[in-house]
């Protein structure tokens, strides 16, 4: 089962599928954001390319 690589929580795959980044990781998820902002803090805290 995914996990979010910000606090560890157990994800689902639909929610992997559309909140991981291009190499898989979660940078966000319910437990540790905003249900609203997860797509923005994802973005904010994934290491820039």
């Amino acid at each position: 089962m995914p996990e979010c690589d910000h606090c560890s929580a157990h994800v689902s795959e639909q929610f992997a599928r559309v909140f991981a980044d291009e190499t898989g990781r979660i940078h966000a998820c319910p437990s540790c954001s905003a249900n609203a902002g997860i797509a923005e803090v994802a973005r904010e805290r994934a290491p820039e390319a």
